[in-house]
């Protein structure tokens, strides 16, 4: 489960764009927090801690626990907004969580024991069709990550969303197919593919040649 993070904030007493743009240049990043059946809470929290914190590669996976005023408000991260320049962050959306809540969350996938794979031992290749999966989790067993073992997965088999144990308290959002998370194909496959393409590239630039070269004996008659 992802650990819970901690943020401290400030609520803040004017709204607007100038207002924001006077606390982006305090080092501060403004934020709301909504949902939860209450009001949205305007709040302000430091930049460079919240930078610390997303770089870290989980945040939006995480509960993120916001102490305003000595109050602890428990949150889960919904969007961020970033400069299109900076690429800094310039405004935060938390989702106040009741303690029963359940959430949807993108939760990325990791392959483990690719080395007791006949297929990739044969020189197979992992075909990932999906990074993240979409669950539907109990706010405080949200993963980390879903860990999918190829331990005896063969050149032509596909892993379905049906073959992965899910952790207890998460449920795929997708429940009506059972659709393919990632397959092993063969590397010929993939040469023939690209041999395709080549022998394609070369046709198009001899025929190119060719037209050139009757241009140039039109052009000497």
């Amino acid at each position: 489960m992802s650990d819970a993070l901690t943020l401290v904030a400030e609520t803040r007493d004017r709204a607007g764009k100038g207002a924001s743009r006077a606390l982006r240049r305090e080092g501060r990043v403004p934020a709301v927090i909504y949902g939860g059946k209450e009001e949205p809470t305007p709040i302000h929290v430091e930049a460079k801690e919240l930078v610390r914190q997303l770089g870290g590669g989980h945040f939006m996976n995480s509960i993120v626990m916001i102490d305003v005023g000595g109050k602890s408000v428990r949150t889960l991260p919904k969007d961020v907004t970033f400069h299109p320049v900076t690429e800094r962050p310039v405004h935060v959306d938390f989702l106040r969580l009741a303690k029963d809540a359940k959430i949807q969350v993108a939760v990325p996938v990791v392959f483990v024991n690719e080395e007791a794979s006949p297929g990739l031992k044969k020189g197979g290749v992992l075909n990932v069709v999906r990074h993240d999966l979409e669950l539907v989790c109990e706010a405080d067993k949200i993963p980390t990550e879903i860990q999918i073992d190829v331990t005896g997965r063969e050149v032509g088999d596909s892993i379905h969303i049906s073959s992965v144990a899910l952790p207890e308290g998460s449920e795929s959002a997708i429940t009506d197919r059972d659709f393919t998370i990632a397959t092993i194909v063969a590397p010929s496959a993939l040469k023939r593919a690209e041999g395709e393409a080549e022998s394609e590239a070369e046709g198009e630039e001899a025929a190119t040649e060719e037209d050139k070269g009757g241009e140039e004996e039109a052009s000497e008659e």
